[in-house]
């Protein structure tokens, strides 16, 4: 019988096993760092439109929207906004018009706990 057969030793699979943490330590850390600066970035986007959108009606018709579904109806825009610390698309807190002014969405705020990687809070964002 042939003494040396193919295949590794329990050695060799645990240095691998070994590598492969040791890698793993060093990339999830930066991994999950990057998903959440990602998340922070896609809100501000989502923010960014949705404010134009409400700024486009207040143009178009002469008063605020009376709700986020309103800028859908009437076509702002294609979908609600989506709040990716909130994984949703309801949590909004909504900012009425000032005092004078016809409407019921002025400005939209995300309802999310906790502060961005720049320091301010995700409801002044």
């Amino acid at each position: 019988m042939n003494m040396r057969q193919r295949g590794f030793t329990l050695i060799e699979l645990l240095v691998v096993l070994a590598i492969v943490a040791l890698l793993l330590t060093l990339a999830l850390p930066r991994y999950m760092g990057s998903a959440e600066i990602a998340k922070e970035r896609v809100l501000v986007e989502n923010l960014r439109v949705t404010r134009d959108a409400i700024d486009k009606h207040f143009a178009d018709r002469g008063r605020y929207p009376e709700s986020l579904d309103a800028l859908v109806e009437r076509r702002y825009l294609r979908e609600l906004p989506f709040d990716p610390l909130r994984d949703s698309r309801t949590a909004w807190n909504v900012v009425p018009p000032p005092s004078g002014r016809d409407g019921g969405v002025y400005d939209l705020h995300s309802s999310a706990p906790g502060n961005a990687h720049d320091g301010r809070a995700f409801s002044e964002l």
